[in-house]
């Protein structure tokens, strides 16, 4: 077994282990999502986190972990008597993004169930991460219905596996930490709400943290046994006063006064629900704790909002976390008042002193300064807030190129969709055969069966009950005889724009009104948990302006700083987004794309652009890409070019106004028209 790096030779990331240790004092806390940049020692922390968590007594033999004091009186391995336990190290299980349902709530045997009549079961990784660690990196990657069964059994404590009523249910308390890049996507705003806590970590900027990083983490990996070494004095020592504040915990007193606080601070930041003033309340309990205190003062309860509150602040993608530090001490400073007094002041050695005084990550100091879908072309260009109201925008960078133009107003959109029946990732967007979802039909079961069709089965083995000799009530079931029920639900596209950015799209009101409506369609592919990507053309080429990726977010924010101006390379772009869709295809070929192409459908340079664009559009067509043209041409004389685009593509289109008008519901029936046509 490899030696882990030490939790107490982390450089810097004081929220981080903070966050990290209030939850293995208080495991009700329920957990912390970790948000942060690539190469932050986000992963390094939490597998560091285990060496210091105390020994777990357990039921020799159990595969549930039951504690022998208070064994689980429904453990599918019980009933337990008086054996004796044996203590083992808490566990770290790690929850493969890829996971399937049963890999994580665990399978049971529908065969012998139904033939049988036993509950034979096997365990999952919540049964294995059951009183330890359960670790899950790129949380925001993972399946919507795994997180949501995932996040269950963290608030009930307890999994629950049924399969056509035969139930098994086992204990499930763990402590609960994901990590998850932002670039990657966002989490949903309810399942980011089902954290107890949010940390956001960064590399150092300053130099001689950098270089600390660097020479811990080359010590650590020249001699990983001798580094630890080094380090088990504050290792032991800080495993001690997690044992201490565990013991302690019982005995902190949360004061009407600090629960008024606490109350006043979610409402004056209009947090939804109640499950931020009970995380806060016991996230303060802890700090307390944690400091070495029995009564939680002010600053616990300062120090717990800027732990749970920023993450259940975020109302859409477009939002940035974050807490407003000064209406945070405002709101605490106003709950003091109405209650006439305040509590008495903290400790020196307090939750700000109580962090380990080492800090950073061993990957932290990370090489790399920003994520590979970072904003470094955007923060070169002028923000939207320099574009006024006024007449022609100011040329920048260059003849023909112009300032960008602030997004209109965002809006609801209908849904469009692809034609047909898919098999890609679970989603909101179109039809698609999945593992959830109403049930269509059955078939018989390729590999292990999870989603049994009851009716089917016993139609296919009711035949055979003679031969097999049956004689009792029960049903002679066989193998052969097990059906899987085939499922139709949604599944998540790949939404590829293609947007037009040249001079004659530059107009002030037209812009915005395009870029208000790119983000109207950017926000319903957040809300379907599509991917997106960004493709912009003007002057002479096209360029990717974002690989397909799943932050929305990223998106928006290329969006506002597009520039324009230039001619307008039509063909171009739709070149660009073949080869986008093409690399695609290769990498996941089952996301059916979706192309959006918002253009005047004018185009320039060359010779016969137009005609070059239409052979780009008719190759899309003949590769059957479903595709809507937004059609932004405007003015009294229409030439209907955007309309002749969309014939190419084999697609449809719609213009401006209509989508702005929230007016496009026969679009998604003359796609799938455009489709069976094709």
């Amino acid at each position: 077994m490899s030696t882990p790096y030490p939790f107490t030779a982390i450089v810097g990331q004081d929220d981080l282990r903070l966050g990290l240790l209030l939850n293995a004092v208080s495991p009700a806390v329920g957990g912390v999502l970790v948000r942060g940049e690539k190469g932050t020692a986000k992963s390094t922390a939490v597998r560091a986190l285990a060496a210091l968590m105390p020994e777990v007594p357990v039921v020799a033999g159990c595969r549930f972990s039951c504690d022998p004091g208070a064994p689980d009186p429904a453990c599918p391995d019980g009933p337990h008597g008086a054996e004796a336990g044996a203590a083992r190290a808490a566990r770290t299980v790690e929850l493969p993004v890829g996971a399937s349902e049963d890999r994580l709530v665990g399978a049971l045997d529908i065969e012998r169930a139904l033939s049988e009549g036993v509950k034979a079961f096997e365990p999952g990784l919540l049964a294995d991460a059951h009183r330890g660690i359960l670790y899950v990196d790129e949380v925001n990657l993972l399946h919507d219905h795994l997180v949501d069964l995932l996040l269950d059994a963290a608030a009930m404590g307890a999994s629950y596996v049924e399969r056509e009523g035969v139930s098994v249910r086992h204990a499930a308390r763990f402590l609960l930490v994901g990590t998850m890049n932002p670039e990657e996507g966002e989490l949903r705003p309810q399942l980011l709400d089902r954290f107890g806590l949010t940390v956001e970590v960064a590399a150092s900027r300053e130099t001689d943290v950098r270089v600390e990083v660097v020479r811990r983490r080359l010590a650590y990996d020249d001699d990983p046994a001798g580094f630890a070494e080094r380090w088990a004095g504050e290792e032991n020592a800080l495993r001690e006063r997690i044992v201490t504040a565990r013991a302690l915990l019982p005995r902190v007193v949360l004061g009407d006064g600090a629960l008024r606080q606490i109350a006043a601070t979610c409402a004056a930041f209009e947090v939804d629900g109640m499950r931020a003033d009970i995380v806060m309340a016991r996230t303060a309990t802890a700090l307390a704790a944690w400091a070495g205190r029995e009564e939680v003062v002010a600053d616990d309860v300062r120090q717990a909002a800027l732990l749970a509150l920023p993450h259940r602040r975020r109302r859409n993608p477009f939002d940035a976390p974050g807490l407003d530090e000064d209406k945070l001490d405002d709101a605490l400073e106003d709950a003091k008042d109405d209650r006439g007094g305040s509590d008495d002041e903290p400790d020196p050695d307090g939750p700000g002193g109580g962090v380990p005084p080492q800090g950073g990550g061993p990957d932290g100091g990370g090489a790399d300064d920003g994520g590979a879908d970072g904003g470094s072309d955007s923060s070169d260009a002028p923000g939207p807030e320099q574009a006024g109201s006024g007449d022609a925008p100011a040329p920048v960078g260059g003849a023909g190129e112009q300032r960008p133009v602030r997004s209109g107003e965002p809006f609801r959109t209908k849904m469009l969709s692809v034609p047909g029946l898919g098999e890609g990732a679970a989603g909101r967007r179109s039809r698609a055969r999945t593992e959830h979802g109403r049930t269509t039909g059955s078939r018989r079961p390729e590999g292990a069966l999870t989603k049994l069709h009851l009716a089917a089965t016993v139609q296919a083995a009711a035949p055979h009950q003679r031969a097999r000799g049956r004689s009792g009530r029960g049903l002679v079931v066989r193998r052969d005889d097990l059906r899987q029920a085939t499922r139709e639900g949604r599944e998540g596209n790949l939404v590829l724009f293609v947007v037009d950015a040249s001079g004659s799209m530059a107009a002030r009101q037209r812009m915005g009104a395009v870029k208000g409506a790119v983000m109207s369609l950017l926000l319903d592919a957040y809300q379907r948990r599509d991917k997106v990507g960004l493709v912009t053309f003007r002057g002479k080429d096209a360029e990717v302006a974002l690989p397909p990726t799943s932050s929305v977010d990223a998106a928006a924010a290329r969006l506002e700083s597009l520039p324009t101006g230039g001619r307008t390379p039509l063909a171009a772009g739709l070149l660009k987004a073949h080869d986008v869709l093409r690399v695609e295809r290769l990498r996941d070929p089952s996301r059916r794309p979706l192309l959006v192409v918002v253009t005047d459908g004018r185009a320039t340079g060359g010779v016969d652009p137009l005609a070059l664009a239409a052979r780009a559009g008719r190759l899309h067509a003949s590769e059957g890409t479903a595709s809507v043209v937004v059609d932004c041409e405007s003015g009294f004389v229409r030439l209907g070019l955007a309309a002749q685009l969309a014939r190419d593509l084999g697609g449809s289109a719609v213009t401006l106004d209509e989508l702005r008008a929230d007016s496009i519901a026969g679009l998604v029936k003359d796609i799938t028209a455009a489709g069976r046509a094709a």
